[in-house]
């Protein structure tokens, strides 16, 4: 094996420095010139793309439709929602002058004091007040209801601790808002879209979550209910991995968005907004990954197969050329995606680290005795196994294996998880166990007085009230007091 390649940080050791070593020895990311920001590498957002390909047709299944806002929002829109500035400002980037000034020789710039903005402007760290300053314009009837939007873009927050995709200052994502007449259809859009990102997470990323509602501290500033998917890493964390919000009309009222009913009545409208980031690439990377490098899911990664040929001499790199290119035809006619890596300035032990790094699904490898016997070496990434079969029939027992690899890296993640579940109402015992991870099964009695004790003295935080566990009553185990909810707590990225 390529040393190289394979000197990673063991998970054991260091789990934080071995993802790091992952981002940037798989090619993914880099750091930029700018603090807190990162370079997206091809390999990494080929990624991104195969995830917002399938997040697109899921929206616009939904109905939702595409469109593009401006990067710069005037600093006055966002006092009109007292919540949501209060939630972001710390975070904001200004723009307060448009234009420098050089020096005579050229070797120096300064802002130009002339050149002061009226209005600051800032760098967006999320939509609702552009967009709902603009929704007032395309909305007059309730005809013109539902409006579902979604934007594909770069957001910035000013970070102070930051790690690519997971917490970066400038991240891309996407963000859907939609305004519907009524709060049943806006709720109902809301928890929608919800289960859209868990269906995705799941089925794509076979990563599995748990569907919630956050408690009021952690809620999206502005809104009234924030549902969430939270996934568990390697390292018992929990990641906020999807948000949707039911907004009410606190944005239609502070940007006076109405509409005619069909009495000929105004009314305020409803709102949701709903968004995922590159911060999912974090998540894949995390959730399966191992000693050795990625271990992506067939569905995502951007190539499915590699093939591999040794050869002693032109002639036998030929031939196995000649025996493979019809089978490389059937695979790309099922949809897979296939690299034939022949190129001569590689060792195939350095090739062979190389993919496994970065998490190649299958790997096949064809040599000289290979190519006598009509046969071919199969290696899966997930469990790292190898056989060897022959090439008649091969396409299909591909297409089939990558659906067996997509299918048990989520069982893997699933059993690992439900491993990792407690149910918990003793304080003492919480706060020994939540050192070493996992999802902790509590009663809470909804106060915010509990909340912040537990994240003080544990920094672990409620991640959410979990839909599909059953709200048992009970004595909250901080207060004694009765409890509102069973919740899920964990610490987090």
């Amino acid at each position: 094996m390529a040393k190289e390649l394979k000197d990673l940080t063991k998970r054991s050791e260091n789990y934080s420095q071995w993802y790091n070593d992952l981002v940037v020895k798989a090619d993914l990311a880099e750091q930029s010139a700018v603090r807190g920001c990162m370079v997206i590498k091809p390999y990494g957002y080929a990624i991104w793309e195969k995830m917002q390909q399938q997040l697109d047709k899921m929206f616009k299944e939904t109905g939702a439709q595409n469109a593009y806002f401006p990067l710069l929002i005037p600093k006055s829109f966002l006092s009109r929602e007292a919540e949501h500035v209060k939630g972001f400002a710390k975070e904001c980037a200004v723009v307060t002058h448009y234009r420098l000034k050089s020096s005579e020789t050229g070797d120096s710039v300064e802002v130009d004091p002339a050149a002061k903005l009226e209005e600051e402007l800032i760098i967006r760290p999320t939509s609702e007040t552009i967009i709902w300053n603009t929704y007032k314009n395309w909305i007059q009837s309730w005809r013109d209801l539902p409006l579902m939007c979604n934007q594909w873009c770069n957001v910035m927050r000013w970070e102070m601790r930051t790690r690519p995709f997971l917490r970066t200052s400038e991240f891309l994502w996407q963000e859907g808002h939609t305004a519907h007449a009524t709060r049943e259809e806006a709720e109902e859009e809301a928890q929608k879209m919800l289960k859209v990102y868990a269906d995705f997470a799941e089925q794509w990323m076979a990563v599995p979550v748990v569907q919630g509602v956050k408690s009021e501290t952690e809620r999206f500033a502005g809104a009234l209910d924030t549902y969430t998917i939270e996934a568990m890493m390697q390292d018992g964390k929990a990641l906020q991995s999807g948000t949707s919000h039911f907004l009410g009309q606190n944005f239609a009222k502070s940007f006076d968005v109405t509409y005619l009913n069909k009495e000929n009545k105004p009314e305020y409208v409803w709102a949701t907004s709903w968004g995922v980031s590159t911060r999912l690439i974090g998540a894949l990377i995390m959730t399966h990954s191992d000693d050795n490098g990625l271990v992506l899911p067939p569905k995502l990664a951007p190539i499915q197969v590699v093939i591999i040929p040794i050869a002693k001499n032109e002639e036998q790199l030929k031939a196995i050329a000649d025996k493979l290119n019809p089978f490389m035809d059937d695979l790309k006619k099922l949809g897979i995606t296939v690299k034939y890596d022949d190129s001569n300035n590689k060792r195939p032990g350095f090739k062979f680290a190389d993919y496994e790094l970065k998490g190649v699904p299958v790997r096949l490898v064809m040599g000289g005795r290979d190519l006598e016997n009509n046969t071919i070496e199969v290696m899966r990434r997930d469990t790292l196994e190898k056989e060897t079969i022959p090439v008649e029939g091969l396409a299909d027992y591909i297409y089939k294996l990558l659906d067996d690899i997509q299918a048990n890296i989520l069982k893997k993640a699933k059993d690992y998880r439900d491993a990792h579940i407690y149910e918990c109402d003793n304080y003492d015992e919480f706060k020994e166990k939540i050192k070493d991870g996992g999802f902790f099964l509590c009663h809470w009695d909804g106060t915010e007085e509990t909340e912040a004790k537990i994240k003080e003295e544990t920094q672990a935080t409620i991640r959410c009230v979990p839909f599909g566990f059953e709200q048992t009553p009970g004595v909250d185990m901080v207060s004694g007091k009765p409890a509102k909810h069973r919740v899920i707590i964990a610490r987090s990225y």
